[in-house]
This record gives C-alpha cells, sequence and structure tokens, in this order.
C-alpha cells in the first residue's frame, strides 16, 4: 500500500474516524470508466460498456477519464496527456464515443475543484471541448 504522503496526496479539508473493526468494505467498483496514469498507462475502470458513478445527471451518457495525481499547479506529463487523447480515440474508434463528443472536465457538470486548475485550463485547449 502507497500511503497517503508517499503519492503526494494533499491533506485533507477534514476527516471522520471509523470505528473499527468494520463489517462492510467499501463501493461495488471504482466511479471512473478510466483512470490515466503518469506512467501512460490507461487503467480500466468501469470501462466502455459499464455504467459510471462519476458524476450525477452523467452517469449513464458519459464516459469519465480521470487523471491519478493532484493538477491545481502543475500538469499531468506529457505522456498521461497522450494516455487520455488516445482513450478518448480509440472509443471513437470502437464505436462507442461519437465522433461529434463534446469534451468537459469535471467542474463544468458539478461543484468541484476537479481535475484541479492547471489540467482544466489545458484541456479546454483540446478539440471537442465545449
Amino acid at each position: 500500500m502507497v500511503l497517503r504522503d508517499g503519492w503526494g496526496a494533499r491533506p485533507p479539508k477534514y476527516t471522520n474516524h471509523m470505528h473499527t473493526p468494520i463489517s462492510q468494505v467499501g463501493w461495488a467498483d471504482i466511479g471512473y470508466n478510466f483512470l490515466i496514469g503518469e506512467d501512460g498507462r490507461v487503467y480500466e475502470g468501469r470501462g466502455f460498456d459499464r455504467q459510471g458513478g462519476h458524476t450525477q445527471g452523467y452517469n449513464s451518457v458519459a464516459i469519465a477519464v480521470s487523471f491519478v495525481g493532484d493538477y491545481m499547479t502543475r500538469l499531468p506529463n506529457q505522456a498521461a496527456l497522450d494516455a487520455a487523447k488516445a482513450i478518448i480515440a480509440c472509443g471513437v474508434q470502437l464505436g462507442k464515443v461519437t465522433s461529434g463528443y463534446r469534451l468537459q472536465g469535471h467542474r463544468d457538470v458539478g461543484s468541484t475543484s476537479c481535475p484541479g486548475d492547471t489540467l482544466y485550463s489545458h484541456i479546454r485547449s483540446w478539440a471537442h471541448y465545449s
């Protein structure tokens, strides 16, 4: 397990402590369809054919791609940016994403700072952003 400080997590704004031991474990699946790592790899979450659990009102009509990391003050590396573009292109090529798709950041459709100020500014220059 990589602890929070090991992967550069910011301190939480607040915490609610759990009383352990617990008898149940978490979500049935990760909410995002795909995750992008700075190793240049695309990690399948729910994939193209399963509804996500990422954004209220958009789960059944959108594919959600999440970059792993904090991009408030820096961009992901070029390998990660290329991987994100590649998974979108793959979706179009496979007929899972329409060729006239609209690209939006998480904050465009929900109250969040995701995907981070610097990354958000960058994706607004990508084709299909609206």
